[in-house]
C-alpha cells in the first residue's frame, strides 16, 4: 500500500511540472485571445479530452509498442530523460520550449487540438514521462496513471477556465517564477531517467 501511494504521488508530480497548468496558461490565454467565453470553454474542453485520449492511448498500449518496435526499457529511459532534461532546462532558460510548443497559430477552434492538445498538453515530454511510469508496471499501476493523468487533465480544464481571473490575480512575475520551478523538478526528473537507464544497463544495484 505504502509504495501504491509513494507511486501516485511520483506519477502526480511529474504529470504536475511536465503540463503544470499555471506556467502553460499564458499560452492558452495568447491561443484564445478575442474569443468569447463560451468558445474558450469549447477549446478547452476539446484539448483536454484530446490530450486524455492520446495519453491513455500511449499508456494501455505502452508495452505493445516497446515490443512492436523492439525498444528496451533502459534505452528508452535514457532517451526520454534526455528529452525530458532539456524541456526543464529551456523552462529553466526561461524559453518556451521547441519540444512541446509552437507559435503564430490562427485563433480558431482547430488550436483545440493542434497546438494546445498537441504538442501543448500531449507533447512528447508528456508521452515520455507517460510511458515511463508505465514501462514496467503492473496493471494497478497503469491503471494509477490514467486515473491521475485524468485528475491533472480536470486541474488544467479548471485552470484554463480560471485563466483570465488568475493572471489578473497573481500576474507575469509570479508565473514566471512558477515555471522556472517546475523546469528544475523536470530536469531533475529527467536526470533521474538517465540514471535509473543507465543502472539497468549495466545491472548496477542503488
Amino acid at each position: 500500500m505504502d509504495n501504491l501511494i509513494t507511486f501516485s504521488i511520483t506519477v502526480f508530480t511529474g504529470f504536475f511540472a511536465i503540463m503544470n497548468p499555471i506556467s502553460n496558461m499564458p499560452i492558452f490565454l495568447s491561443l484564445v485571445e478575442g474569443a468569447d467565453k463560451k468558445t474558450k470553454q469549447r477549446i478547452n474542453l476539446k484539448a483536454i479530452s484530446v490530450a486524455f485520449i492520446i495519453v491513455t492511448v500511449f499508456v494501455v498500449l505502452g508495452k505493445f509498442i516497446f515490443e512492436l518496435f523492439g525498444i528496451t526499457i533502459p534505452a528508452f529511459k535514457i532517451t526520454g530523460g534526455i528529452l525530458i532534461f532539456y524541456v526543464g532546462f529551456e523552462m529553466l532558460q526561461s524559453k518556451k520550449s521547441n519540444v512541446k510548443h509552437i507559435k503564430n497559430f490562427n485563433i480558431d477552434e482547430n488550436i483545440a487540438i493542434s497546438p494546445l492538445a498537441i504538442p501543448i498538453l500531449a507533447g512528447p515530454g508528456t508521452i515520455v514521462t507517460a510511458m515511463n511510469f508505465v514501462s514496467h508496471a503492473s496493471y494497478i499501476h497503469i491503471a494509477l496513471v490514467i486515473l491521475i493523468f485524468g485528475i491533472m487533465c480536470l486541474l488544467t480544464y479548471i485552470t484554463f477556465n480560471l485563466s483570465d481571473f488568475i493572471a489578473k490575480k497573481i500576474g507575469d512575475n509570479v508565473i514566471s517564477v512558477i515555471g522556472k520551478l517546475m523546469g528544475l523538478i523536470i530536469a531533475i526528473i529527467g536526470t533521474g531517467m538517465i540514471i535509473e537507464g543507465i543502472k539497468i544497463s549495466f545491472n548496477l544495484t542503488s
